[in-house]
Formats: structure tokens, sequence, C-alpha cells
């Protein structure tokens, strides 16, 4: 079988449950995660046969994708900020609009200048950032690679999930300091140091919308990182504003990946907390799906 012959039978059997862009998209995954080989290479050698190895390959990832099962779990990898991270269903996939939070959290870090050669300088002390249900560590590894000299830490409520956290900051040459943590026990929380910085993708979605949900998502990524109950929807919000007054350092700042019907609910939450200059930042899709907060700027 050639690799344009595996291609189009993959993609072939993906339309039934995909658009024809989205199939597309994991067809070209797959092939490129078989061979090895991206898509100019694919087109430059047409006519190279797989292997019977890949053969199996093919037939076992169709297998699972045929079951709903997202692509990401299935070849065990997920990119995020130009990094390959390992993933699978212990840990939430990393989405595009928690990329663009990572972004706005680097450019946002006062004190360095980087230059098209990608190294920086310093013109501040090294900043110390949390980030608050890490999951895959996609946030704090990021975070590390673009920022090396922020000291950063990382929470989950999960064992599982940090230890997949600690693998890619291994597999990344990051040093990061993880914590086996819920921060709901507020009898936790003076395990943590104080911060410049803290974020987090917190739960989110209400137990009541799991109907409405891709079976990709809900049969495959862990409830506990997606639902929250529906009489209290704001519950990890409002903990982590009440964590980050007593663990942000004067001038802090919260960063927050939110639901993108939430946002005013959220503002007007940080507002009653006392934080200030609260900016909600829309994603490219044009959706609020980001929030920032400063601490108030009173003695800590």
């Amino acid at each position: 079988m050639t690799i344009p012959k595996a291609y189009q039978q993959l993609l072939f059997q993906l339309y039934e449950m995909y658009d024809e862009r989205e199939a597309a998209n994991i067809a070209d995954m797959v092939i490129e995660h078989i061979t090895g080989l991206k898509k100019i290479d694919r087109i430059i050698n047409r006519q190279l046969p797989l292997t019977e190895e890949q053969i199996q390959l093919l037939n076992d990832y169709t297998f699972q994708l045929l079951q709903h099962k997202p692509v990401q779990y299935v070849l065990r990898e997920a990119w995020f900020g130009g990094l390959k991270l390992y993933v699978d269903e212990n840990v939430l996939i990393p989405r595009p609009e928690t990329e663009e939070l990572a972004e706005w959290i680097i450019k946002d870090v006062p004190g360095l200048q980087f230059s098209l050669s990608g190294s920086f300088t310093a013109h501040s002390a090294s900043p110390a950032i949390l980030d608050i249900g890490t999951g895959s560590g996609c946030i704090a590894v990021t975070l590390k690679k673009k920022l090396p000299i922020a000291e950063i830490h990382a929470v989950d409520i999960s064992e599982s999930a940090l230890n997949i956290a600690k693998q890619n900051a291994a597999a990344q040459k990051t040093e990061i300091k993880f914590h086996f943590l819920n921060i709901l026990n507020t009898n936790e929380w003076n395990k943590l140091p104080a911060f410049d910085i803290i974020v987090s993708n917190p739960p989110y979605v209400k137990r009541s919308e799991a109907s409405t949900m891709q079976k990709n998502v809900l049969q495959h990524e862990p409830h506990i990182a997606l639902f929250v109950p529906d009489e209290d929807p704001l519950l990890f919000y409002r903990t982590v504003a009440a964590f980050g007054l007593q663990h942000l350092k004067a001038h802090g700042k919260l960063f927050f990946e939110i639901n993108e019907t939430s946002g005013k609910e959220v503002q007007d939450l940080l507002s009653q907390y006392g934080y200030e200059n609260i900016e909600i930042k829309k994603d490219l899709q044009g959706k609020d799906r980001m929030i920032k907060a400063a601490i108030a700027n009173v003695q800590q």
C-alpha cells in the first residue's frame, strides 16, 4: 500500500464522523506520525510503500479513531506553543485558545526583551508564576520554555496528570516545581509561596451541558478537568481569586481561561474581590476566552 492510498483510505473512513476539513487534518497527522514524513515529503515520495508494521499501525489507529477517540490520544501527542507534548486520557487535550492564553502571559511579563534570534535580556527580577490545574503541563512548560528566567510552579489534584506534566517538562528540559494539591482545600494553600502571576484554565463546563458535547470529548477526556456543578459554575474562579488575595505579590496578576458565555460573570466576581484593571480578551475566533486582573495596589 502506497502512502497516498493509505491516506485516501483513512480519509474515506473519517468522513463518516468528521467534516471534510477536520478529516483531512486528522488523516495528515496520522500518516505523518506513521511515516515520519511531512506533507511535502510524502508528495515527493508518493510511490513509497508502507511497511507491514506501518500498515498494522494504520489499522490500529483507524479502529481507535472510529470509536470517537481523539487523534491526540490515539497518537499520544499534541502540539502546543511549538512543542510536542505527550497526552493521554488522564489529561485534557491542549486547545488553541489555551495557547493564546500562554502567549498573552508571555507578552505581559515586564522586563523581558526578545531578540530575533530568540535570546533575551532581563531588566527585572525573575517572575514567580503558578499554573493551577496544570494537566499535561502545557502552560507551565511553554512559559518556562519562553521565559527561562521565570520560576514556574504547577499544581494539580490528579497524580496521573502530574506524572504526565513531569514527563513533558523533562522531555522539554524545563525545570518546574510540581505540587500534588487540591486548590479547593484552603488548608493546603500554605504549602505554596507568593507569586507574581497566577494562571489557571479551570473546569468551567456545567454538568447539564454534557449532552451537547461531542462524543470524542465526553467519552475520553477527564471529567474532573471539564465539569463544574450546575449550581456553582464559578467555583474555581472564586477559589483562585481568594487564593490570589493571599498569594499574589504587590502588582501581581491573575490570568484565566473562561467559558465564552461567562466573561461578564467572571469580571464581576473579580471586581467584587477587589481586583483592578480587569481585561477580557477574545481568542482568534472572536470569542471571549481569557481574562486578566491585577491585585489591588495595597500593602500585601
